[in-house]
């Protein structure tokens, strides 16, 4: 290990301590989409603590902080919003808002998904500036909302609306401390069925939509089966998550009915491919054109801000290859800074990374502290260890990146 990767990772171990009270600082804050104004201004505080050079919140209520003002942008991402806490009888030894610190980790609501990397971001942040890290470079560290209502909606608006453009963005979200490159995209879709009413006591006299609907739900299935599959990402696959209805009243033969799809998309698989095989899926349950219609969802929710920059829920797959330079510095930090090879992998679940890599093909990969498997469940925690060494790496990259290792 170098001198100065050993510098990394020892400010970053002794700031462990100072990292993991942020996180329960941030974990006591509920956070959840649109409604994350008071944990940014958190954020904003420790950032302004840690000596970056500029923070500053956006119209969409992104924090944006910045090290370093060299002609080269890389960009560290965390979304700072949260899902909601589901069956508080399930969490362990405290609520999901009493953040404590057990068997070696923080507990608590977003540990993992995904004020942890923030948490690392932030304490990366200060060593970047205390050691000189980012010489010729603007390091920028983005605290972004609404991820869990709309992926990538925040990078959507900072690309377009802030001009932010880097050459590297680095997803934290948790990823076990291995390297991600990639993940499957997604879209949501729903299909409405049309129907005509009746009395209920005389089915035969309309034409009942949940029938239609039910049976094109089964070959929805079959349609499932049939899906692309990659090496690398796996297979792309359609679920109905939700089924609705409408009638006059329950003694009346529906007149109305909808599927909401959730599609997840391999590589090679784009929006109007996906809208046409779910048509004809359709198709297959015996319906015509005339008796259904498949769209794809739209999100205008108002950010806490109250701005609202609407977008279809439309989320584009991306890998990055393995033969990019990125991932080759990345790789080298992490041994550097870490002192053992990383696995080198790809997300379950959808990020930040679908409008970074996947709409806007700004070169994107991920590192960030925690298991994937704690994210939207119960008992969620991050372990300490983790988020040192995130840090550490984080500095370490950028530092690979500036040319000082």
């Amino acid at each position: 290990m170098s001198n100065l990767y050993s510098q990394i990772a020892q400010k970053a171990r002794d700031y462990e301590q100072r990292t993991a009270e942020f996180l329960m600082d941030m974990v006591r804050i509920p956070s959840y989409s649109c409604q994350e104004k008071d944990v940014v201004l958190r954020i904003k505080q420790e950032m302004d603590k840690a000596g970056f050079d500029e923070v500053r919140i956006d119209g969409l209520g992104n924090v944006i902080g910045r090290v370093g003002s060299g002609p080269r942008v890389i960009a560290f991402d965390a979304h700072i919003d949260t899902v909601g806490t589901g069956d508080l009888t399930a969490w362990q030894g405290g609520g999901p808002f009493e953040p404590r610190i057990a068997d070696g980790a923080v507990w608590g609501r977003g540990t993992v998904d995904q004020e942890g990397g923030m948490a690392s971001m932030v304490c990366a942040g200060g060593i970047i500036k205390e050691l000189g890290l980012a010489e010729g470079l603007t390091v920028l560290f983005t605290g972004t909302v609404m991820e869990e209502d709309c992926d990538g909606l925040c990078w959507q608006y900072l690309i377009k609306e802030g001009k932010i453009k880097p050459e590297l963005v680095v997803i934290t979200e948790p990823t076990n401390m291995n390297i991600y490159r990639g993940h499957r995209g997604r879209m949501e879709i729903r299909v409405t069925f049309l129907g005509r009413s009746c009395h209920g006591s005389a089915p035969e006299r309309g034409d009942n939509a949940i029938y239609k609907a039910s049976r094109a739900a089964l070959e929805i299935e079959k349609l499932n089966a049939k899906l692309k599959d990659d090496p690398f990402l796996g297979k792309g696959t359609v679920t109905v998550t939700q089924m609705t209805s409408s009638s006059p009243s329950l003694c009346a033969v529906a007149d109305g009915a909808t599927l909401h799809l959730d599609r997840r998309l391999t590589l090679g698989e784009a929006r109007d491919g996906a809208v046409s095989e779910v048509r004809a899926a359709v198709k297959m349950a015996g319906l015509f054109e005339s008796d259904f219609k498949v769209e794809v969802l739209q999100y205008a929710e108002p950010a806490y801000t109250g701005l609202v920059y609407p977008t279809e829920k439309y989320y584009p797959t991306w890998a990055m290859p393995e033969d990019s330079p990125f991932l080759k510095q990345a790789v080298e930090a992490y041994q550097g800074v870490l002192g053992r090879k990383p696995l080198v992998d790809k997300w379950t679940f959808s990020t930040n990374g679908v409008a970074t890599a996947g709409m806007h093909g700004i070169p994107t990969l991920g590192l960030g502290p925690g298991n994937e498997v704690y994210a939207h469940a119960p008992n969620e925690r991050c372990p300490l260890e983790h988020l040192s060494g995130a840090a550490a790496f984080y500095a370490a990259l950028v530092a690979r990146m500036s040319g000082k290792v």
